[in-house]
């Protein structure tokens, strides 16, 4: 994690030490006053707005030791969203409390807070009311498990609601485990939780949390464009009503590694690209489509379905072939948990 820590006295750099050392796997850039500035702690600057902005946009979490004010003052012009702003972390100059003030849940303010206050023999101030509620956060959830939350404002009614009453959750994926508090199993309602990789809303109102647990297979012939390949793989998915947010990596046979369209393809979907030998993609076990052509232009029956069931994972879209491209989705075998 990368963290801006903020000082403003003497006993104040003592106790950032201790935050340091308690974070010491994290990569920590330390400033105070000029007048204390020495050794870890490099100076504030006059003025100091261009030092806040920049630590704001780049860490994933800024801690004050200070004040509360002095700490708002200093992020509050460089407010995003939600989804955007990094942890904010508060801590008194003794090292006594530790105080979330901004991304409680999806920025992990409130996880950080615990974790430090725990190191340092501090009390976090949790102030968040699912937390203090014991009841479910789902967008708290989803950012622990990696999982995209689809709508932010549907994420604050299911937090409202929750704290009123159970809401109904669907989850397409196996359950570890009981539902957390605040929920029931349910697939109809006025407003609800899906978990899933489908693009459905089984809810009137649906919050939509997508899972990245699909792999790509691609295959395709030598000089197949980037626009050929996202067509087809965008056809492919709404075809089996899958979110394409779901996707979390692409993979292909060795000899497609320096094919200029699936590589800008990749890099566009912002996904990682695996190539695999002949003899890898021949070791996967499993029941392919089988085609005699490719197998003797390649050296294996089948490149797409078993490149995107490798490692594992079960095949949910057979192979398809569209203008040049064939395509086929497996999903890894994943349990969510809410304990």
């Amino acid at each position: 994690m990368k963290i801006s820590l903020f000082a403003y006295s003497r006993r104040g750099i003592a106790a950032a030490e201790r935050i340091m050392k308690a974070l010491a796997g994290d990569d920590i850039k330390a400033f105070t006053a000029e007048r204390l500035a020495e050794g870890a702690f490099a100076p504030i600057p006059k003025p100091s707005a261009p030092l806040y902005e920049e630590a704001f946009r780049t860490s994933d979490a800024l801690i004050f030791v200070g004040s509360c004010g002095i700490a708002v003052r200093s992020f509050a012009p460089y407010l995003r969203s939600k989804a955007e702003d990094p942890a904010v972390i508060c801590v008194d100059e003794l090292g006594t409390f530790v105080i979330p003030l901004l991304s409680g849940h999806i920025g992990g303010a409130n996880r950080l807070a615990e974790g430090l206050a725990e190191s340092l023999g501090a009390k976090a101030v949790i102030t968040t009311a699912t937390d203090i509620n014991h009841r479910f956060s789902v967008d708290k959830w989803a950012a622990e498990q990696g999982f995209m939350i689809d709508d932010l404002k549907t994420a604050k009614e299911i937090s409202s609601a929750i704290l009123e009453r159970d809401v109904p959750l669907l989850s397409d994926l196996p359950v570890k485990g009981s539902l957390p508090p605040g929920t029931f199993g349910a697939s109809r309602g006025e407003l609800g939780i899906y978990v899933g990789f489908k693009d459905l809303s089984p809810f009137e109102r649906t919050l939509r949390i997508i899972p990245r647990v699909l792999r790509l297979g691609i295959g395709c012939r030598r000089g197949t464009e980037a626009d050929a390949i996202e067509s087809a793989v965008r056809s492919v998915l709404k075809d089996h009503g899958i979110d394409l947010r779901a996707v979390k990596s692409a993979a292909s046979i060795d000899l497609k590694k320096d094919e200029a369209g699936l590589l800008e393809f990749c890099s566009r979907w912002e996904l990682p690209a695996a190539f695999y030998t002949a003899d890898e993609l021949r070791s996967v076990p499993g029941d392919f489509t089988p085609s005699p052509f490719v197998e003797k232009v390649t050296g294996v029956d089948n490149v797409c379905e078993r490149a995107a069931a490798f490692g594992g994972g079960r095949i949910i879209v057979k192979k398809t072939a569209m203008d040049g491209v064939t395509c086929a989705v497996a999903m890894e075998d994943t349990e969510v948990s809410f304990e």
